[in-house]
């Protein structure tokens, strides 16, 4: 369960189970520290969603239990590293071996690589730039981007100025839905159900994708 405004005053918030409740003991325990790491793990390891590290922190911000100033910039701090550590990846192994060896990885399409970099050859740093608000080609533009030792100066400001609007927009969110109590605290019992369906159907989606490659190939 979220927490409602008599919680907030006294400055605790309710227990929470499920994915929800991991992310939430995580912020609780490290602060807004907590919510740059989450999105510096989201940004290598995409199932970590910022969609729902991001829109909590607003939440808990509004709720003043963050700084919602601190909170931004931890964010995108966070999202920043986690897309040079990718970067720096693809400057060291190049493109090629990079896709060869993460595509063994479950799940882990090669497609997905090639596609990424195919795009980030045709729009350069534009590909930068929007890729940071398309979720999972967040992280995987940014290896393209290291083989083709794209200028560090232009990578940074692209990244940067992506991040910053993709949390805005996220904590936003979140920060917004912390003054309607009455729809948070009626709907927060069913947000781990939808998280969890949505993270089966896109295992699932995933899956098959890969089966019915393998068949064709």
């Amino acid at each position: 369960m979220w927490t409602t405004p008599a919680q907030a005053s006294t400055g605790g918030a309710q227990d929470q189970s499920g994915l929800t409740g991991v992310i939430t003991d995580v912020m609780s325990a490290l602060g807004e520290i907590g919510v740059g790491v989450l999105v510096l793990l989201e940004t290598v390891f995409p199932p970590i969603p910022s969609e729902v590290v991001l829109p909590l922190a607003g939440f808990l911000s509004q709720q003043g239990e963050m700084n919602a100033v601190l909170v931004l910039a931890l964010a995108t701090l966070g999202s920043f590293i986690g897309a040079l550590l990718l970067y720096l990846l693809g400057a060291k192994l190049g493109e090629e071996r990079v896709v060869r060896g993460l595509s063994r990885l479950p799940l882990v399409d090669r497609d997905d690589f090639e596609q990424a970099a195919r795009w980030f050859h045709r729009h350069g740093r534009s590909a930068v730039f929007f890729g940071r608000l398309i979720p999972g080609v967040r992280s995987l533009i940014s290896l393209p981007a290291g083989a083709e030792h794209m200028p560090l100066a232009t990578f940074t400001l692209f990244t940067v100025a992506g991040s910053l609007l993709w949390n805005v927009l996220l904590i936003g969110l979140g920060y917004f839905l912390g003054t309607q109590y009455h729809l948070v605290d009626q709907y927060s019992q069913y947000f781990d159900l939808l998280l969890y369906a949505a993270l089966a159907a896109f295992l699932g989606w995933l899956i098959f994708r890969r089966v019915r490659r393998r068949r064709a190939g």
